[in-house]
């Protein structure tokens, strides 16, 4: 139940997609609000924490979840040939623009030489900084990125739709019960 088979997702899988998945959404909808924010609202200087904290959390995750991955069989993938590659290109240019999203709000966030606490648990360390308009570059890369990997996600949710009503297959039953994967 936990280890992903050739029929299906295990447990750890599923939950780190969903979590990610959840923290994705959650951050991108904080990073445009707090944009708005000004010098005097309360939260000017909170929600850029939590943003943080957060953020460096799901670097985490993402980095503990290419590694499950690596390890981990792949359910045999649904559809036609093209539909397949289609969804294995997807699948490779999500997790690199979450990494460059991640790393990118790293830099914006150590450019200054200090650290990011993450929600006050533990610090991680400014190992990269001082480079010529470090935050303003990893901000331009944050950005687009950001936005890239919403249009790339809603296009992968769309997929996962369209397996499950128009084609009535289970890639994405597969995706939410793990007992699905016990069928070998």
């Amino acid at each position: 139940m936990w280890r992903n088979t050739q029929n299906g997702w295990g447990l750890v899988s599923i939950a780190l997609h969903w979590l990610s998945a959840l923290a994705i959404i959650g951050l991108f909808a904080l990073g445009w609000w707090m944009t708005g924010l000004d010098y005097y609202s309360s939260w000017y200087h909170t929600a850029p924490w939590w943003h943080r904290g957060i953020g460096m959390l799901v670097l985490l995750a993402t980095l503990l979840r290419l590694v499950w991955r690596f390890f981990q069989p792949h359910p045999e993938a649904h559809g036609s040939a093209l539909e397949r590659h289609a969804a294995s290109f997807g699948h490779v240019a999500i997790y690199l623009l979450l990494l460059a999203v991640l790393i990118s709000g790293y830099l914006i966030s150590t450019a200054d030489g200090k650290g990011i606490s993450v929600l006050d648990w533990f610090t991680v360390p400014a190992v990269i900084n001082g480079l010529p308009e470090q935050a303003t570059r990893a901000g331009v890369v944050h950005w687009y990125s950001a936005v890239a990997l919403m249009v790339l996600s809603a296009g992968h949710a769309l997929a996962a739709l369209k397996h499950h009503l128009v084609d009535r297959q289970d890639t994405l039953a597969r995706m939410v019960n793990p007992r699905l994967s016990r069928r070998d």
